[in-house]
């Protein structure tokens, strides 16, 4: 969901009497809930069908930042770049790891697309996949975890 529809969101909520709001498109779930502390703080919680990020935000704003979860243990492979991420090298392809699947450092794990250039995504560290932490198809920031190696 883009930022522009979070905003209209948000303001709907801030100037309605409603108190709270829950709209799904495709596998993204929007929450957004006036508190009753202030008439002026939200929360919203916005959450792919697989995962529950949740954001908190005292006033609105056009863009939210997830709150960080649990840190997982184990060797994090970051996302290089800002991107599309994709699992496999091809829709309908296998996917290049699963969970649970030995891997070498080296080992493409991934694929990143940046400005219309597949960028391969290599293991750095030998292991075990024990998280898979984006969904085929999300959009990936710089430095995000995508991977968590056992």
């Amino acid at each position: 969901m883009d930022l522009r529809k979070l905003k209209t969101l948000i303001d709907l909520v801030a100037e309605s009497g409603i108190s709270e709001l829950e709209v799904t498109e495709g596998e993204s779930k929007v929450k957004i809930v006036k508190s009753s502390v202030a008439s002026n703080q939200m929360v919203m919680m916005q959450q792919p069908v697989t995962q529950a990020p949740v954001v908190q935000q005292a006033q609105p704003v056009v863009a939210a930042a997830p709150v960080a979860a649990a840190e997982p243990t184990g060797h994090i492979v970051k996302s290089p770049m800002v991107g599309t991420f994709y699992r496999s090298s091809a829709p309908g392809a296998a996917p290049f790891v699963e969970l649970g699947a030995s891997i070498k450092e080296g080992d493409t794990i991934c694929i990143i697309e940046a400005m219309k250039l597949l960028n391969e995504i290599d293991a750095d560290a030998s292991g075990v996949i024990t998280q898979i932490l984006v969904e085929n198809g999300q959009p990936v920031e710089f430095g995000q975890p995508l991977f968590v190696i056992g």
